[in-house]
């Protein structure tokens, strides 16, 4: 599909607080975890090399894939999991998926991959027509030294990728497919409107 290899990682390691402290990525939507939605459309899109960054439920999610932890005690935010992905990517490239998106746009990766290597960018990031949108965004393995020590400081994703110059793509004509799910009315408006 793309003209360099490329590994995605899903972010599943959040604390999601809106959900009660449960962990968002096996809870149920249309009866299939959320990973396994995450899964697919990550397969879809680079099948060779995929990963899920999660912080609990380790045994749980291994049975998905390969699963990687970040270093960094405690739910320490979707930077600290970039870097342990980026430390575990085995790839030029990689692209990172937050666990809450069931469909991100099916073209994602191959859009993100073609405007880093014409705009020759280290990182580029989607931005959905109103705003960017941080954790569906593209970067060369080479970063991982960089995301670590900038996770270290409690940087988060939005500004590091501001520090590094992280290249902003126009993705407005998919912006209802960066819907994500944080809340359990969120899971039930989406699970009535995919079953109409």
């Amino acid at each position: 599909m793309a003209a360099a290899p490329l590994t995605i990682a899903i972010l599943a390691g959040g604390a999601a607080t809106r959900l009660g402290g449960r962990d968002k990525g096996l809870e149920s939507l249309l009866g299939r975890p959320l990973v396994a939605w995450s899964l697919e459309a990550a397969r879809a899109m680079a099948p060779e090399s995929v990963l899920i960054v999660a912080n609990r439920h380790l045994d749980d999610y291994a049975g998905y894939g390969r699963t990687v932890t970040d270093d960094i005690p405690g739910h320490s935010g979707p930077l600290a999991g970039l870097a342990a992905a980026l430390a575990s990517c085995a790839t030029p490239w990689l692209m990172t998926l937050p666990v809450d998106c069931p469909e991100p746009p099916v073209d994602l990766a191959a859009r993100l991959l073609a405007g880093a290597i014409e705009g020759m960018a280290t990182a580029v990031v989607a931005h959905d027509g109103e705003r960017r949108q941080p954790l569906f965004a593209l970067y060369r393995s080479d970063l991982a030294s960089a995301a670590s020590l900038a996770a270290i400081r409690g940087q988060g994703p939005w500004g590091w990728q501001d520090a590094i110059g992280a290249r902003e793509l126009d993705f407005a004509d998919r912006r209802a497919q960066f819907r994500n799910l944080n809340t359990p009315e969120d899971f039930i408006a989406y699970a009535a409107e995919r079953s109409r």
